[in-house]
């Protein structure tokens, strides 16, 4: 009986680190900074395995930290919400306190982490949580600007990477930030559009206008050609080190433009359904776009 509660209670506190952490979401971030790292390193930076497991749990730890404190700063909000009402904290299944202190030791080993991969790494790391849980968490409730604000500790994981294999921040990285910094605008847009009614019962503002308005999807277009001219900048040889082929920029052109489709038929159909679909076509994007630019790097 003891082993069942025993085993019973492990995976509770399993499942409840996850959430807290929003493992998911964590490790999708958490590719991105690998992909970063894997077009960074060089003959000049070699590949370090070591440097790659303190990337991938420092950068673990810093989204994990980020997510359990916006966690409980919203707790009272995320309890209002269908999707966030069952979560650790404003379900009452774990404490401010447990949740604040899991957060602090997450801060912590992975500034450490980071810190000994290089400075720099640690201070972008630090400047993301900041920004995630002080200015873009505060904000959702206030202003449609939030999403602006919350792009840029969305967009520093992709050029983390690369500061990480570097120890640099030039215009490799800074190119990196500018493709997931355009990337935001639309994924967190449809994610908003789609869950809007969900939103409206905390009192979030998502949308650029605050409504699933012709504007709104305006805007989404807008930035979506934006992400797809980022996305090529690589191919003109204005990024320094950071180079992708003719063949490799014909398939991220296909990629943007395939995504600009789903961006369209939301202004045309303005229904949750194509948001949800642009969603997810925007997470196939980052993705595959990433991988088009590591396999390019490769086979070069």
């Amino acid at each position: 009986m003891n082993s069942t509660t025993n085993t019973l209670s492990l995976k509770s506190i399993f499942t409840d680190f996850k959430e807290i952490t929003k493992a998911g979401l964590a490790v999708s971030v958490l590719f991105s900074s690998i992909a970063g790292y894997l077009l960074g390193f060089s003959n000049s930076f070699p590949f370090s395995w070591t440097t790659l497991l303190m990337l991938t749990i420092g950068g673990y730890c810093m989204v994990g930290a980020s997510n359990a404190f916006n966690q409980v700063i919203e707790k009272d909000l995320d309890a209002l919400m269908d999707r966030t009402k069952n979560r650790p904290v404003p379900s009452g299944r774990m404490s401010v306190n447990t949740a604040l202190l899991i957060a602090s030791l997450l801060t912590v080993i992975g500034l450490v982490l980071l810190y000994l991969i290089n400075p720099k790494t640690a201070m972008f790391g630090a400047i993301s949580i900041f920004l995630y849980t002080s200015l873009y968490t505060p904000l959702k409730t206030k202003t449609p600007l939030s999403v602006f604000v919350g792009a840029f500790p969305g967009a520093i994981p992709f050029m983390l990477g690369w500061v990480a294999a570097t120890g640099e921040f030039g215009i490799e990285a800074g190119t990196l930030f500018l493709i997931q910094f355009f990337w935001q605008f639309p994924h967190f847009w449809a994610i908003g559009w789609f869950l809007y009614e969900d939103y409206e019962k905390a009192g979030f503002f998502m949308l650029p206008t605050g409504k699933k308005d012709d504007k709104t999807a305006l805007q989404t277009i807008l930035y979506t050609v934006w992400l797809i001219v980022a996305s090529l900048l690589p191919c003109l040889g204005f990024t320094g080190q950071l180079f992708i082929s003719k063949i490799a920029a014909v398939l991220v052109l296909l990629l943007g433009l395939w995504m600009l489709y789903y961006a369209l038929r939301l202004r045309k159909e303005k229904t949750s359904k194509a948001a949800k679909s642009l969603m997810l076509a925007s997470v196939f994007y980052i993705t595959m776009l990433q991988l088009i630019y590591i396999i390019d790097k490769f086979l070069r």
